[in-house]
């Protein structure tokens, strides 16, 4: 296979960052020069595309933007590094060496992400090479976190299933690893390799010179629970087993993606297509041959229609998987059944079949810091220090402190105790399934605040649930700083997407197993009118609503907004109609 991909549109011309890919001599580039380069706290625009491989972003602080140019200086320059964690599972000693990097070289603050990985802020350009070299000495690493390749690979980390986990998080290890880049670039840069003269050419077998259109996400779900959203993503894998409990199997999901971009209806979120049925033995081939046939058909010309989805969303489910198929040599199952029931965390103490104890805690925003009224940072060292099992990041950036011994549970909720951390999940049902993205003051694409304005969103509107008899009952809340989605905003029963400071778009309807994407209710609201606008929709659910009936399910019944199609109601519709008139998955 060429490892120059095939173009969706071949009469326009390739985005110039294709051209930076080819001639990076794989992803190296000029990054070593620019770091070198002490005149400035940043690095060029080249290798800050470069960087990204590498799971390093550029950044700024845009709360000082205004001031520093007022006093002519440059924009006060800084690094996000995000650690690659397949399956979100790390050790206590990871956990320390990464608490102990975040004081020496970051912001102070370890931030846990909606993709179960590890990210650092505010590093500065003089400390850069000492974090992710630090990073690499607790056995862990930055690699493809970010860039145009598949980034950190999900999976459900339910503890309560031992046995079940240990296989397909054994399977989710192996897809990450299977679909690293080759490139030595990392561990020259990083890890302080040296490049052997007159050794083998370097070559990407899987990515190819320009490695992927655009960026790439898998995750593995384990029913009942969606906590990875399975359909927010380019590929997933759902777990099936037989009625003994044993894992036979996945259904392969493809096409999901989220991001989209205000006012232009070419972008949208889209759920993702059930593609067929394979083996636990295939399952690291078939994401190869997916990825390939992206690399191949994927759009080089606008990374705005460069991801997955708009491959399958213009070419068609049944074209995509008979590609997939070819290079498989071998045809796929017929898909198996299988139910979500949520895509929530279970907070609290649970056990598992094996005697093992696990704590699952809540973390406004997945930040781990200490201020002046909850010094979460050095609670959770403490319990690193004194813990024998494992940390699992969860989809929802929370944190499960997992594998506890009988015998060493006791010191575990005395530690909960004395930081009164056990008592943090006492929250209101809207608290604990509220998620946000960075945005503002370091992501240059935020349109809005979303992390510093979640805590006053939720008060607000738990304020009004509770006053409507609704505390405890569970309703995903998502919201972020712009249209890309990284929240996953369009999968929430209520959404909020930054439109501009101060103003959001309002989302409703979604499906509370993450099923079905929500609907746009009101564009460009201002903070001041947010309770305004859902108070008598809250009262009327709370008076109205049916037995067991979700909130996203109550707002498309009663009105507010109409639909979307679930997976399921695609592939029925599709199967009742000649192909050209087909519904979109949108």
């Amino acid at each position: 296979m060429s490892s120059t991909p095939a173009t969706a549109t071949p009469a326009k011309p390739l985005h110039k960052n294709e051209q930076l890919k080819a001639e990076s001599n794989f992803l190296r580039g000029h990054i070593l020069r620019d770091l070198a380069d002490h005149s400035t706290g940043g690095i060029t625009e080249e290798s800050g595309q470069l960087t990204k491989f590498h799971g390093i972003y550029a950044q700024d602080d845009r709360d000082l933007r205004n001031q520093r140019r007022r006093e002519n200086k440059e924009k006060a320059f800084s690094f996000m590094a995000r650690i690659r964690v397949p399956g979100g599972v790390c050790t206590p000693g990871q956990w320390l060496a990464l608490d102990r990097l975040a004081d020496d070289h970051a912001n102070g603050t370890l931030k846990l992400t909606t993709r179960q990985a590890f990210q650092f802020h505010g590093i500065l350009k003089g400390d850069l090479w000492r974090t992710i070299n630090g990073v690499n000495k607790a056995l862990l690493d930055t690699i493809a976190a970010c860039g145009d390749v598949n980034r950190n690979v999900m999976c459900n980390p339910n503890p309560e299933q031992s046995e079940l986990h240990a296989e397909v998080y054994a399977v989710t290890k192996a897809i990450s690893e299977h679909l690293l880049p080759r490139s030595r670039a990392y561990h020259e840069l990083w890890v302080g390799d040296e490049l052997v003269a007159g050794g083998e050419p370097e070559a990407e077998p899987i990515y190819g010179s320009t490695y992927l259109p655009r960026k790439f996400k898998i995750v593995v779900a384990v029913p009942p629970s969606n906590d990875v959203d399975i359909y927010a993503h380019d590929l997933g894998y759902i777990a099936i087993t037989d009625a003994s409990g044993k894992l036979i199997g996945f259904n392969v999901t493809v096409g999901g993606g989220l991001g989209m971009s205000h006012n232009q209806i070419d972008t949208f979120p889209r759920i993702a297509d059930v593609m067929g049925f394979c083996t636990v033995q295939q399952a690291i081939e078939v994401a190869e041959k997916v990825v390939m046939v992206q690399r191949d058909y994927g759009d080089r010309t606008e990374r705005k229609h460069a991801r997955l989805k708009y491959t399958i969303e213009d070419r068609g489910l049944a074209w995509f998987r008979s590609e997939v198929e070819a290079r498989l040599g071998y045809r796929l199952g017929a898909p198996r059944a299988f139910k979500f029931t949520h895509t929530g965390d279970r907070y609290g103490w649970v056990e598992s079949h094996d005697g093992r104890s696990h704590f699952t805690l809540f973390l406004m925003s997945g930040r781990v810091r200490d201020d002046a009224t909850y010094k979460l940072k050095t609670a959770l060292r403490e319990i690193a220090l004194a813990h024998k099992g494992d940390f699992r990041l969860t989809a929802n950036q929370n944190l499960i402190i997992a594998n506890i011994a009988p015998a060493d549970r006791p010191q575990i909720e005395a530690l909960l105790r004395k930081h009164k951390l056990d008592t943090a999940n006492d929250a209101s049902g809207l608290k604990l399934n509220a998620m946000s993205c960075v945005a503002l003051p370091t992501c240059g694409l935020a349109l809005a605040e979303s992390e510093r304005y979640l805590p006053e969103l939720v008060q607000i509107l738990e304020a009004e649930f509770e006053a409507a008899g609704l505390r405890h009952d569970d309703v995903t809340l998502r919201i972020t700083g712009c249209p890309n989605g990284c929240g996953r905003p369009y999968l929430a029963e209520i959404g909020f997407v930054g439109k501009s400071p101060g103003k959001y778009n309002v989302y409703l309807g979604a499906a509370f197993n993450g099923s079905r994407l929500n609907t746009l209710f009101k564009a460009n609201v201002p903070e001041t009118e947010i309770v305004a606008l859902l108070s008598p929709i809250i009262r009327r659910y709370a008076t109205e609503r049916l037995e067991g009936e979700r909130f996203g399910d109550f707002t498309i019944r009663a009105g507010f907004v109409k639909p979307t199609l679930t997976p399921q109601d695609f592939h029925e519709a599709k199967a009742a109609k000649p192909p050209a008139a087909a519904p979109a998955a949108t």
